[in-house]
């Protein structure tokens, strides 16, 4: 008798994008401009969430969702630190957020009282790529001691984000990394993306950062 093979990953996915657009529509009805972190282990991901936080207090009121793989809300908390509304994720194991998760999350959230909504994603160059969560921009930071390569070694990553923050530039004189070679693979897979060469320790850099959630903001509430 012949085995018949059901296709559970692609009726996951599907029903992901079902619930990324709900929670889309309720972003877009509260008018709150809504980011997607992604990036891996120890880019300097929640440094960035803070000092993004600090330069746009007082004058934007921000929401953090934050991912991980514990129970141990160290990001979230510094996200609260910093200033933001956070809310911690623990996503029991699996190396992504899925968009019912950032559902649960917004239940949790006064979306009225926000003006940007920061979600920081499982520190991972793989899984989160293919989950849409219903966030208006993506962007992917990389970070100089990871190696000027890695463009080229997760394409599906850098391929589908709409903006690249290149963080701890303040090393580059102590490192073997290849800016120019980096951004190529860069433009290569995605010509079009924004990119911030910056460092979250410094400050070198950050205006065009800020300048560019601004922008997004100021879209949303028009």
């Amino acid at each position: 008798m012949p085995v018949k093979t059901v296709q559970v990953t692609e009726k996951i996915l599907a029903s992901n994008a079902s619930v990324a657009a709900a929670n889309r529509a309720k972003l877009d009805a509260a008018g709150v401009f809504a980011i997607n972190l992604i990036s891996s282990p120890g880019s300097g991901k929640t440094s960035l969430v803070e000092a993004t936080v600090a330069a746009l207090t007082p004058g934007f009121r921000i929401g953090m969702i934050n991912g991980d793989t514990s129970p141990a809300a160290l990001d979230a908390e510094r996200g609260a630190r910093a200033g933001a509304t956070a809310i911690h994720v623990n996503t029991a194991g699996k190396c992504h957020l899925e968009a019912n998760m950032i559902g649960l999350a917004l239940e949790s959230l006064d979306l009225g009282a926000l003006d940007l909504l920061i979600v920081e994603n499982v520190g991972n160059l793989v899984c989160p790529s293919h989950w849409a969560l219903g966030t208006h921009a993506t962007a992917l930071i990389a970070s100089t001691p990871e190696g000027s390569d890695k463009p080229f070694k997760y394409p599906a990553s850098y391929r589908g984000v709409d903006v690249l923050v290149l963080n701890k530039i303040d090393l580059l004189p102590y490192l073997d990394f290849d800016l120019a070679l980096f951004m190529r693979g860069v433009r290569e897979l995605n010509p079009g993306v924004s990119a911030f060469p910056l460092s979250c320790r410094s400050g070198e850099g950050f205006e065009g950062w800020i300048e560019w959630i601004i922008s997004g903001i100021a879209r949303k509430r028009e």
